[in-house]
């Protein structure tokens, strides 16, 4: 197997943008106090990104929105949904969202 120069250097081109864009706030914000204003807007983030990632792929079947009975995904997000607020074990929230998506997926 041959490995292209230009793809390693691609690579460590990306790792280092990737580190770079990581440390350097870390770096430069290290020594200085964040407003608390700020500190609980960022606290939102994961929440926003999350569901960013999550709703198009759960709410959206080939390319359409579809929010019915025939959405084996957001079936199983809204019966999971209790499961995760609950208990917030991602295990077995994962497990349940798979086990109802198979038996749809089954039985209709």
């Amino acid at each position: 197997m041959k490995i292209d120069l230009n793809y390693i250097c691609l690579v460590l081109g990306m790792g280092f943008v990737t580190y770079l864009s990581r440390m350097l706030p870390a770096t430069l914000l290290s020594k200085q106090e964040i407003p608390k204003v700020f500190v609980k807007f960022l606290n939102f983030v994961p929440a926003a990104v999350l569901s960013a990632l999550l709703f198009p792929g759960v709410l959206m079947t080939e390319n359409k929105l579809n929010i019915g009975f025939s959405n084996p995904l957001l079936i199983a997000a809204v019966l999971t949904f209790p499961l995760a607020y609950k208990t917030k074990n991602m295990f077995a929230t994962v497990l349940l969202g798979m086990g109802i998506v198979i038996l749809y997926n089954y039985f209709i």
